[in-house]
């Protein structure tokens, strides 16, 4: 069964908002731990408007008994401020985005340019030492798997935005097809696969149905938005199903 990552984003945005803590980051991962999850992600951005290095540093503390199993997945650009977090944090997995520091959110997969090549080569011999799974966030295309296995890469996480929005227009097969394809493709050449972006209770099942076999899904936006309705706990606990087949 694939794992459900827990995504606390939106639960440090909402609570950035204002100076009283409130909603606590590390309250709502133990919830999600208790419901179910199978870890934490975290992607601490420059400007610390949602998740912040403190935040990431605790989550690791609070994980300390359930881990490795219950796994920390910390997401980010790999610049210098990124990889010292990582370091400091000792993550079982982290996931390289192609983010610039003023991104909005993640919305496209890395390239491996030339210069993208550098970059996330220069990563690696950072990253690898510390003992993490290293995944790197590509686009839904069989083409981009061979140039992250030839990198040195762990794993890929196919970003499914263009999925989600494909769902919500009513015609969502090529899309599919293509998050298909490009998991397939990795698992030929032994790479673990992971999904996030804009899933949720809807889109999930059916993608789920046609990748069998990946590992993981990371999900924040919209499981929150769901928590709204649901609670926290009892959301987290639908995720899961919906990851397993279920309703």
């Amino acid at each position: 069964m694939p794992r459900l990552s827990v995504n606390l984003n939106k639960i440090a945005l909402l609570r950035n908002s204002r100076r009283t803590g409130v909603p606590d980051v590390f309250r709502f991962g133990r919830i999600a731990h208790d419901a179910g999850a199978d870890g934490l992600t975290a992607h601490p951005r420059p400007d610390e408007r949602h998740i912040r290095r403190t935040d990431v540093l605790g989550l690791a503390e609070l994980m300390r008994p359930w881990r490795p199993s219950f796994e920390l997945n910390l997401e980010g650009y790999p610049d210098r401020r990124f990889l010292d977090i990582v370091a400091e944090a000792r993550p079982e997995q982290c996931t390289l985005v192609p983010d610039s520091p003023d991104a909005f959110t993640s919305e496209e997969g890395w390239k491996l340019d030339v210069a993208q090549h550098r970059l996330v080569d220069a990563a690696l011999n950072e990253l690898k030492p510390l003992g993490c799974r290293v995944i790197l966030f590509i686009d839904p295309d069989p083409a981009a798997v061979a140039p992250v296995h030839n990198i040195g890469a762990d794993g890929i996480e196919i970003y499914t935005g263009s999925y989600a929005a494909a769902f919500r227009d009513g015609h969502p097969q090529a899309l599919m097809q293509a998050c298909a394809a490009t998991a397939a493709r990795a698992a030929e050449l032994g790479l673990v696969v992971n999904i996030g972006h804009d899933l949720n209770l809807d889109n999930l099942p059916a993608l789920t149905a046609a990748l069998p076999g990946f590992a993981e899904a990371s999900i924040g936006h919209e499981l929150t938005a769901d928590a709204l309705v649901m609670g926290f706990a009892a959301t987290v606990r639908a995720y899961k199903a919906a990851l397993g087949g279920s309703a």
